[in-house]
């Protein structure tokens, strides 16, 4: 029974991920719609890699054996954003709450898996740092996290 408490431990944290990104995906939806000037350009990237991060996450919950956490039809967003710099500070939050989803990730995973979630915590971290201006010692700390926002991964809260 031990063995498979890691597996499940680490299925957990993918989904999390994935519900994470599903979240980061409509959120820059929001930033995009919002953003002005050269930013938007960078807003699309950081929104293509989510849906491409979205989808290895839902094909690694596959072969886990799990099936997939959907998205959510909508998300309540930490803030209203109803300018350009708003949507900056939303893409700032997205990827700070993803650093915290896939620093999970790397503490419940193994192997290739582990490089993968840390990958995309450096990434998350990198991005977040280009919105924001300005960096943070260790990002994905659940310390950090903790006060960052408490309702959850990349909160934009699912609002049915």
């Amino acid at each position: 029974m031990k063995e498979q408490e890691p597996k499940e431990q680490e299925l957990k944290a993918l989904q999390a991920a994935l519900a994470a990104e599903h979240a980061a995906v409509y959120g820059y939806g929001v930033v995009g719609g919002q953003i002005r000037g050269g930013r938007r350009t960078e807003a699309k990237a950081a929104y293509d890699a989510h849906r491409a991060r979205r989808d290895a996450l839902a094909r690694e919950v596959r072969d886990a054996g799990g099936t997939p956490v959907a998205a959510a039809a909508a998300y309540a967003l930490p803030f209203p954003v109803p300018d350009s710099a708003a949507a900056v500070r939303l893409a700032a939050e997205l990827e700070d709450r993803l650093a915290g989803v896939y620093s999970d990730l790397v503490r419940a995973a193994e192997g290739g898996r582990r490089g993968t979630a840390a990958e995309a915590l450096r990434e998350a971290a990198v991005r977040a740092v280009r919105w924001r201006g300005e960096s943070v010692a260790f990002p994905g700390l659940a310390e950090r996290a903790a006060t960052a926002s408490p309702s959850g991964p990349a909160s934009a809260t699912p609002t049915s």
